[in-house]
């Protein structure tokens, strides 16, 4: 089980933690002695907190600075502990170490009482889905073990929690440093009868009711073997959620791509006929069906995941620089992978002082946002409060995780930003005094955008090269352009940005709205288009035509092509079915090869 420790600094987290190791026997032996010798050496007083903080610079600022993984055992089960840190510049690793917690203890000072990050750690615990919660008042031995103390900071506390809709397990009055309550009750506290540290944590519920709910398995990749005769195509992930068993139908989402599971791959292990939650393995498909990463999969049977490019989310920013309408940022979740922009900040919250502002036009460091969302293209996901595992999600600005929250409600349906800038575009096109009836009088044929489709090494880039020269031969105006120039090209600065496939495509559509709009046959040849590239490029290429050809396979699933070609086997036949179309739609007059 996965436990994540947080708190103010120095309000004794990797205390908690060095004591848990050493009273449940999880210490290398002899580490716990060497820490006792070193301290000696350097006259330094022993604290448990040195067990864990491994780093000597760490030991020689007295802080912990990055999130650490610790094991131990109890009789009952295994266990994790993710301490994360307490500095407020640190607090971008614990949305990290958070975000894979079951339950989390939250370490406070009796002496100094409640702080600042005490809040803001209970806000962001609470949004990252972690439900249990027990609140450790620590240092109890700086206060005479005090249950007056106690109570007074379990009723300030737990009417915070409450305005944040959090409700603790418990409260357990504990000294780490003396070890009371940790692993054994106190006899200086006798008055508390609640659990021990290590009972409450036997006492939290695991994740073993994620095998009862809809199966989820965000797609990390897919996996091609050849040597010694090989061909299969595993598609990899982690399942988070559910159980599935070979044989069974399996649906793809966003894409919506369905097939039957073949066999269930796992390394070195016996043949496996059905997997579950938190299990990572590889599944073959009994149909060749193209996918992406970050694709999630489920069971068509089961309640599904929300797709779409709009929602609803809370999210903790801890950037930095302020976050903006008018950047693009990278949003992670599970596997997905996609470029997201802040659409709408429907209020901010102070996560110390829970005072509201709805007049804010950007996140400021710290802040809780209840904030709108959008994609450039759909993703799957599910709403957080059916489903945290994916429903949370991480933003990250230059390389850095900057935020993290959850999602709150499926906003798509309305109008999106690419239309909202597809309506201002038009609304301010400037034309010349050409009409479209004389270029087309002139050219002797309408505009149109050809787009060829298809898996990679199918031939559709010579042909669509060979188009273009035929259909400039019979003294057409066309041009030809492919996805590979706006990489290398005229987009040179794409490739450092991850190969960003949706700004490349956006950047193809506008070009083609303009190359249309004089007139011309624009053709483009693309690896792999989906139902949301060519929605997109129609998008961008209106009010102008789009005309579609699938080579090899049609992955198009909401839409059928203008034209599909099993294979080019003959570039002058696929020509001539092209051509054929081109005339039967009235694009061109008459063509000759």
């Amino acid at each position: 089980m996965n436990i994540v420790i947080v708190g103010h600094v120095d309000h004794g987290k990797s205390t908690v933690i060095g004591r848990l190791l050493a009273d449940t026997g999880s210490l290398p032996e002899g580490r716990l002695e060497a820490v006792r010798e070193s301290c000696l050496r350097n006259s330094r007083p022993f604290e448990y907190a040195f067990l864990l903080d491994a780093l000597k610079d760490e030991q020689a600022q007295g802080i912990t600075i990055d999130t650490a993984r610790c094991f131990f055992k109890t009789a009952s089960r295994d266990y994790i502990i993710i301490d994360a840190p307490g500095h407020i510049e640190f607090l971008k690793n614990m949305i990290s170490g958070a975000s894979r917690a079951e339950a989390a203890l939250l370490v406070i000072d009796a002496n100094e009482g409640i702080r600042e990050n005490s809040k803001r750690h209970g806000h962001m615990v609470a949004m990252l889905g972690v439900r249990q919660v027990t609140v450790l008042v620590n240092k109890m031995d700086l206060v005479g073990y005090s249950e007056e103390a106690f109570e007074k900071l379990k009723a300030e506390y737990t009417a915070y929690l409450r305005q944040i809709d959090v409700e603790p397990v418990s409260f357990i009055p504990v000294s780490a440093r003396e070890g009371d309550n940790i692993a054994e009750s106190s006899e200086l506290m006798p008055w508390h009868d609640g659990p021990t540290v290590l009972g409450q944590l036997d006492l939290f519920t695991t994740g073993r009711e994620l095998h009862e709910k809809p199966f989820r398995l965000p797609v990390q990749d897919i996996y091609k073997f050849t040597s010694s005769g090989d061909d299969r195509r595993i598609v990899a992930g982690t399942i988070e959620a559910g159980t599935i068993r070979n044989g069974e139908e399996v649906l793809f989402l966003p894409s919506g791509k369905r097939s039957h599971i073949a066999s269930i791959e796992s390394f070195n292990t016996p043949r496996k006929e059905s997997v579950s939650a938190g299990e990572p393995t590889g599944f073959t498909l009994s149909t060749q069906i193209y996918i992406r990463p970050g694709e999630i999969m489920v069971r068509p049977g089961d309640p599904q995941p929300e797709v779409g490019t709009r929602f609803r989310a809370n999210i903790f920013w801890v950037g930095r620089v302020p976050m903006s309408k008018e950047k693009e940022y990278k949003l992670k979740l599970g596997t997905a992978r996609a470029t997201v922009r802040l659409a709408e900040i429907v209020n901010t919250l102070d996560a110390a002082e829970l005072n509201l502002s709805r007049g804010k036009q950007q996140l400021d460091c710290r802040d809780v946002g209840e904030c709108i969302f959008e994609t450039t293209r759909p993703i799957a996901f599910d709403l957080a409060s059916r489903n945290e595992t994916t429903g949370r999600f991480v933003i990250v600005d230059n390389y850095e995780i900057a935020g993290g929250g959850i999602v709150l409600e499926n906003l798509s349906g309305g109008e999106t930003l690419l239309e909202r800038h597809i309506r201002e575009r038009e609304r301010h096109w400037e034309t010349g005094s050409v009409p479209t009836s004389d270029r087309e009088r002139v050219n002797r044929h309408r505009s149109k955008f050809i787009v060829i489709t298809g898996p990679p090494g199918t031939g559709k880039r010579a042909l669509s090269r060979e188009l273009e020269n035929m259909l400039f031969r019979n003294g057409c105006s066309t041009y030809y352009l492919g996805m590979a120039t706006m990489e290398h090209g005229i987009d040179s600065d794409l490739r450092v940005n991850e190969k960003n496939v949706e700004e490349r495509l956006r950047r193809l559509g506008e070009l083609a709205r303009i190359m249309t709009d004089a007139g011309m046959i624009f053709i483009t040849a693309i690896d792999d288009a989906d139902d949301y590239d060519i929605a997109t490029l129609k998008l961008l290429n209106d009010p102008h035509e789009i005309l579609v050809v699938t080579v090899s396979r049609n992955d198009l699933q909401n839409a059928e092509p203008d034209l599909h070609l099993e294979e080019i086997s003959d570039l002058v036949e696929a020509i001539e079915q092209i051509a054929d179309l081109l005339t039967l739609r009235e694009i061109i007059v008459d063509y000759q090869i």
